[in-house]
């Protein structure tokens, strides 16, 4: 399939296509409501397929790559669903190394999540990127389906896997007993309450669009904080400015960065609101973040 990017089709559209991946409108209701965007023969079905992932496009370090190892774990979770299983990626020619947990979007662990583990094992790190639908069997491998499952999920016990799968990742021997976060979307909402609740047990934090926790919730974080947004995604960029106002006060080192013309999603290389230029600064703004502060 060609690729094709977020300026090819109306904003508006795109923004409904937001409104559906966050769960704010049906699929059937998506399509209804693209039929006016529907012009010269493309069907307002055939516009949903332009805008699903591919995931062929995010393989930017195949699995078979000699530079890492890789493998699927289970941790245990005894206040959350039991247990959650991940990947778990590491250089393959190092001993004791920082660690970054990786947190998925509200799909579970697809492609491009383990892909982007692949990428930070790469650059040095080990890399946890646990599979929220662990509870429900898994990521089913299909985008509907995974969105079906991610809505019966007990949120309260989900964040409590995410939590043992940190303090896991934390106390392996092969961990330097520093840790780091990033994750996407509503997984950057979790990164962002996972440094409210863990407080200096985390060592830096890299949240792409995601909500911000609450002023009297932000006194709580000790992690330093590099955010990424785009500005085009208003819901959650608008967030900002009270965030960086609430870690300024509890004297939180961090960094807000919001890319020019750039939408939700825009690190995420399988759809077209990918935004190359703006991906390729933020990760470079992660990776600095993550090697000044886990391996200090």
């Amino acid at each position: 399939m060609e690729r094709r990017r977020a300026s090819d089709f109306p904003q508006e559209l795109i923004d409904l296509l937001n409104r559906y991946v966050h769960g704010g409108i049906s699929r059937r209701q998506f399509l209804r409501r693209a039929e006016k965007f529907a012009v010269g023969g493309v069907t307002a079905a055939a516009l949903f397929q332009m805008l699903r992932p591919n995931y062929a496009w995010a393989i930017q370090v195949p699995p078979d790559d000699k530079r890492i190892k890789s493998e699927t774990v289970t941790v245990l979770s005894p206040h959350g669903n039991g247990s959650i299983k991940g990947y778990l990626v590491r250089p393959a020619t190092a001993d004791k190394l920082p660690a970054i947990i990786v947190i998925h979007e509200n799909r579970g662990l697809n492609p491009y999540i383990e892909d982007v583990a692949r990428r930070l094992a790469v650059a040095n790190f080990i890399a946890f990127a646990p599979d929220g639908l662990t509870s429900l069997g898994g990521y089913p491998g299909d985008e509907e389906k995974a969105a079906a499952l991610f809505r019966q999920l007990d949120r309260a016990k989900l964040m409590q896997d995410f939590l043992a799968a940190a303090d896991w990742l934390k106390s392996r021997p092969d961990c330097t007993g520093k840790i780091g976060a990033i994750g996407f979307c509503y997984g950057g909402t979790v990164v962002n309450q996972l440094t409210v609740k863990m407080g200096s047990d985390l060592a830096a934090a890299v949240p792409f669009y995601g909500m911000q926790p609450s002023a009297e919730d932000a006194q709580k974080i000790k992690a330093p904080i590099n955010a990424q947004y785009g500005e085009l995604d208003t819901r959650i960029t608008g967030g900002w400015a009270a965030f960086d106002a609430a870690l300024t006060e509890a004297k939180v080192p961090h960094e807000g960065h919001i890319y020019k013309g750039a939408n939700h999603g825009f690190h995420n290389d399988t759809t077209p609101r990918y935004d190359e230029a703006a991906a390729k600064e933020a990760w470079q703004h992660a990776l600095d973040w993550f090697n000044k502060y886990l391996r200090a």
